[in-house]
């Protein structure tokens, strides 16, 4: 009986985690005109140490994703992309100073059934950001997703970070905000009336901040019906 006990619990624990993946981007804070800079992909669950591989079983399910490149001044450009061993790699060159905003968007995932899981059935909607300074002017990150929810960066200082959660192009208040960094280690914030929340960096590493949110409208994808979408945004911090 224990054994049973046991081993539902662990599938439950890989089912869990395996929901919890999420994408997110990498590159340099910090870039220069004239200069090639990366821009990376990943899915997985950074805080674990979990990074799915190109032609694994889970990434080809999140593949379609677009990403995107916002200048300074407000010039949206496709970045296009090469399949590595357990990232996707797009570049970039900036031509004038300012901030760039680096944006992947994915609304082009099938349903799932996680109703045995007290979950339901539902869509996935996931979105990214990652923030370039050029020539050592900084500035907020662009938000551009009016359909679903995204991270804005308005830091004042590099000693505190605030950003700003919106949905649908609106502030999302009292909604939790994860800030994962390596080995297990996060903590849980949550949003003002503003959409906004800040917190100190403790430590010279990477944080990946995640938010989600459910939309409750039902609908249909592929031909297969949903109860609502599930929608997940996430910011790296280099």
């Amino acid at each position: 009986m224990k054994k049973s006990i046991l081993t539902c619990a662990l599938l439950l624990f890989v089912i869990t985690q395996s929901f919890a993946h999420y994408l997110w981007v990498e590159t340099n804070p910090n870039g220069n005109i004239g200069k090639e800079q990366e821009v990376k992909v990943y899915f997985g669950e950074y805080t674990y140490g979990v990074i799915e591989e190109i032609k694994g079983e889970a990434f080809p399910k999140v593949k379609d994703f677009k990403l995107w490149l916002v200048d300074a001044k407000g010039n949206k450009t496709q970045i296009e992309v090469t399949p590595k061993e357990n990232y996707y790699l797009g570049t970039f060159t900036p031509s004038t100073n300012g901030t760039y905003t680096v944006i992947l968007d994915n609304d082009k995932i099938d349903v799932i059934d996680y109703t045995k899981y007290d979950f339901g059935i539902f869509k996935t909607h996931y979105h990214a950001i990652a923030k370039v300074a050029v020539g050592h002017i900084e500035g907020q990150t662009k938000a551009l997703n009016s359909q679903g929810i995204t991270i804005k960066d308005v830091s004042k200082n590099e000693k505190e970070v605030q950003l700003q959660v919106l949905y649908k192009d609106k502030p999302l208040a009292k909604n939790e905000v994860k800030v994962f960094v390596e080995d297990l280690w996060s903590k849980t914030l949550e949003t003002d009336e503003n959409g906004l929340v800040s917190f100190k960096r403790p430590w010279k590493t990477k944080y990946i901040i995640e938010t989600t949110t459910k939309e409750e409208e039902p609908g249909a994808y592929k031909g297969k019906a949903y109860q609502f979408i599930w929608h997940c945004a996430t910011y790296c911090i280099l």
